[in-house]
């Protein structure tokens, strides 16, 4: 009888063993498993925070003016400042090949349209409906910085007179082939007060030195068969003002 009791005694003793060693290996994936919930939390929270500030400066950046924008295709650009009220100043930055000089008016912007030439063309006067190949070069008042031209391309750009900004159609219009000319731009004639990111901001008047190539008047034959001056798009599509 002795031996049974001692043999259940130690049976018992085995079992309350077994019994705490599995209520610690139990206890143990339990921290182990709130330990990674924690850090979970913890996380979102530091990426819910650095999200929050994020989105706080990118606020305050639009508040000042200069805000990011994302376009369709992903690409984020800094918007521009408003040039209303600035001067002009000269060029600024190497010019492109074969580029003439852009005798730029220093100092108080053009508020009505500049019209100079540069060269007096001895070919036909060019209409505001005509489609003309030009060379140019485009330079914004306020910054000096050249932000278009044909040269840097190496071709001439071709397009309807009636398909650019105001000041190009105003502005080239009378001009003779084989001229070259000098337009001072205001920003009303130009691109407004949206301007043209990246390079041109709104409110801003534009230079430009224009030589004219060629000029194709627009015609198309009425139901008599008489020729009348129409719209016509330009012959090949370039960059164009």
């Amino acid at each position: 009888m002795g031996t049974e009791k001692r043999q259940r005694q130690k049976e018992g003793r085995q079992a309350r063993i077994a019994a705490a060693e599995a209520e610690q290996r139990h206890s143990q994936r339990r921290r182990k498993y709130v330990s990674f919930l924690v850090m979970a939390l913890a996380v979102v929270a530091l990426f819910a925070v650095v999200n929050h500030f994020t989105s706080k400066k990118s606020s305050k950046v639009t508040a000042s003016g200069s805000t990011t924008t994302t376009g369709a295709s992903g690409t984020t650009a800094a918007a521009l400042a408003s040039a209303k009220g600035k001067d002009c100043v000269a060029t600024k930055g190497p010019l492109p090949k074969g580029a003439p000089e852009v005798p730029v008016q220093v100092g108080a912007p053009p508020t009505t349209l500049v019209v100079k030439d540069l060269k007096v063309g001895t070919g036909a006067t060019v209409a505001s409906t005509d489609t003309v190949t030009v060379n140019y070069i485009g330079v914004a008042c306020s910054t000096g910085k050249i932000f278009d031209s044909s040269w840097s391309r190496g071709q001439t750009a071709t397009f309807g007179l009636d398909q650019v900004i105001k000041g190009w159609t105003q502005g080239l219009a009378g001009m003779k082939v084989g001229g070259e000319r000098l337009l001072g731009i205001p920003a009303d004639l130009a691109y407004g007060s949206t301007g043209s990111p990246p390079d041109i901001a709104p409110d801003e008047p534009l230079w430009f030195v224009v030589d004219m190539v060629s000029a194709t008047p627009a015609t198309s034959t009425t139901a008599a068969g008489a020729a009348t001056t129409t719209t016509a798009p330009a012959s090949t599509t370039t960059k164009a003002p």
